[in-house]
């Protein structure tokens, strides 16, 4: 087997991962959130968590740091919680009026990141990319971990 030519991929792919996600997360910041509670944010937007544990299960973190999140969240007016009358272990999070607020900002925020990373890219580009990280993600082997699908990022 030949000796691969050039970085490794693997290298290359986690540089890019770094400076990509920086640079994302200053977007965040200067729209005045952060990465954590921009996907707090858009698991109770889109609909696909509602309790604490959704969430954490949604977004892959732990239940004390999500618990960290959503006080610093509730102290800025974004979300509300409320235990579930059916069963009081189970904390039902919303978001408030100041939370869709937040929301729209980080969402424009997000998108204008997006474009930023597509400028200069063809449509064909774009898919092709999309499916290189597929077979790379499904060649590392990472079980129980999908790729999101169409989340603005």
């Amino acid at each position: 087997m030949p000796a691969p030519r050039g970085m490794p991929i693997g290298l290359r792919l986690a540089g890019v991962a770094r400076d990509v996600g920086r640079a994302f997360d200053d977007a965040l910041t200067s729209a005045g959130g952060s990465r954590p509670l921009w996907m707090v944010l858009l698991a109770l937007k889109s609909g696909a968590a509602a309790s604490q544990q959704q969430i954490a299960d949604h977004i892959g973190i732990r239940g004390a740091t999500l618990t960290h999140h959503l006080s610093g969240m509730e102290e800025r007016g974004l979300v509300v919680r409320t235990r579930e009358p059916s069963d009081r272990r189970t904390q039902v999070v919303r978001l408030t009026d100041e939370g869709e607020r937040m929301f729209l900002a980080l969402a424009g925020a997000a998108q204008e990141f997006d474009k930023r990373l597509r400028r200069g890219l063809k449509a064909e580009e774009i898919a092709q990319l999309d499916g290189l990280l597929q077979r790379l993600h499904a060649n590392a082997g990472v079980r129980g971990s999908e790729l999101p699908g169409d989340v603005a990022h």
